[in-house]
């Protein structure tokens, strides 16, 4: 199983290749971003545990550059930073796992090597309405040439009626699909973020896509509009 890891603390990157090297993998280690991008190209890993807080390029940047190129290696983060919306870019930018230093060694294995056994995860199919594209997998979506840019849960809304153009969806499948089943917010939410969408996405290319179909709910146009 080969492993690499990719942090700027010398000491710990190189106490991580002596205890994984004991422990039967065969590793790689590089101590800054750009040089982790690198190995990450040139050679196919089991696994990559790839430190968040970097100089030159953060991890962040390295697992988005990687999914955008169609590399699905598993990505375990390891950062000092802890809070939620940490956590929340790391899997928004293809990260698999994540790890708090300081971390339990044998903690660390285990991961990496739960990791290992699931494997690569198949890139997600891009979806297409017309010139509208929606990229699951780097979380992108464009008008033709155009990249827009969506909040989360904008795209989330987006991807939702995407995957079922053409039909009609309900407000409280949106609901169910982007928030949850226990939302107990105002479900005028979703109008809101259908307005954001077609603020975007619509009216600067000359478009309709997203049909409001009074008393049902929205249905997206399977031709993009």
């Amino acid at each position: 199983m080969r492993v690499l890891v990719v942090d700027d603390e010398v000491r710990l990157a190189e106490g991580l290749r002596r205890g994984l090297e004991a422990e039967g993998f065969a590793v790689d280690v590089a101590h800054n971003g750009v040089d982790g991008l690198w190995r990450a190209r040139e050679t196919a890993y089991d696994a990559i545990a790839l430190d968040l807080m970097m100089p030159g390029m953060s991890g962040w940047k390295v697992c988005a550059a990687l999914r955008e190129e169609g590399n699905w290696t598993p990505v375990l983060m390891l950062t000092a930073k802890d809070g939620e919306w940490d956590q929340l870019e790391a899997f928004e930018n293809g990260a698999d796992d994540y790890v708090t230093k300081p971390f339990s060694f044998a903690v660390l294995v285990a991961r990496l090597r739960a990791l290992i056994r699931r494997g690569a995860v198949e890139r997600p199919v891009a979806h297409r309405a017309g010139d509208l594209t929606v990229d699951p997998g780097s979380r992108r979506v464009w008008r033709g040439d155009t990249e827009v840019s969506l909040t989360a849960r904008e795209f989330a809304v987006l991807e939702h009626l995407i995957r079922h153009r053409g039909d009609v969806v309900s407000k409280r499948d949106l609901i169910a699909g982007v928030w949850n089943d226990d939302f107990e917010g105002d479900p005028n939410i979703v109008e809101v973020y259908v307005g954001h969408l077609r603020r975007k996405l619509d009216r600067p290319f000359g478009r309709t896509a997203i049909e409001t179909i009074r008393g049902a709910g929205y249905r997206l146009a399977a031709d993009g509009g």
